[in-house]
């Protein structure tokens, strides 16, 4: 746990009931042990929204869409664009979305398909989610840059490893230190190049808020 197991329970027990949607969505995802947002980062997300009132939205891993129908939500008047490549996510994606005209589904690698967005001069993201496959959240970011519009948030979740982040790349197993070692290069360059003005958060299993203040 990054923060006491008891103060995240209270701070939990303090969030808001979902709508039905939403709450019936999560709980299966629960029941048949998908991974989704946690309550810390559905009440950060939250807040975000209704701060921001984002326009144009890019989710970079959608699962089975229970982010990506909370991004709707409480961004109701925004255009959304999510990614996902697995099929088994897919099948229960599609079928989650298939009602919600505001949002774009495009399937595949990540990696291949924000290039091509970027390669087709689509940009003027004012916020993006990324909550993928984390050894990859580096290869990412070059086009995550070119999509981004200035004044835009890049939200990253999951960036403290269940706080193995924090440890020696010696006390890591040894399968889990290129994600280490990547993860490390992943926050480095996001709090110390002149593009992004970031913070780094311990809630859920880390989130970092990234302000783009535009290219150099």
């Amino acid at each position: 746990m990054i923060v006491n197991e008891h103060i995240e329970d209270y701070i939990d027990s303090l969030d808001r009931d979902l709508p039905d949607e939403l709450d019936r969505l999560e709980k299966w995802a629960l029941d048949n042990k998908v991974p989704i947002i946690r309550k810390s980062m559905q009440a950060l997300l939250r807040f975000l929204l209704k701060e921001r009132k984002p326009e144009k939205i890019l989710e970079i891993g959608a699962a089975i869409g229970f982010s990506t129908l909370f991004l709707e939500h409480y961004a109701p008047l925004a255009d959304i664009t999510t990614m996902e490549k697995v099929e088994m996510r897919l099948v229960h994606l599609r079928e989650n979305i298939k009602d919600h005209p505001n949002i774009r589904l495009i399937e595949g690698d990540a990696s291949d398909k924000l290039k091509e967005l970027s390669l087709n001069h689509t940009a003027g993201y004012d916020f993006i989610f990324l909550d993928a496959a984390k050894g990859q959240y580096m290869s990412f970011l070059e086009d995550i840059r070119k999509l981004i519009k200035k004044g835009g948030i890049l939200v990253t979740d999951n960036v403290l490893l269940e706080g193995s982040i924090a440890e020696s790349k010696f006390s890591i197993e040894r399968r889990d230190r290129t994600i280490h070692k990547r993860m490390r290069e992943y926050l480095y360059e996001l709090t110390h190049c002149e593009d992004f003005e970031t913070v780094v958060l311990p809630v859920g299993d880390g989130a970092a808020l990234s302000y783009f203040l535009g290219g150099t």
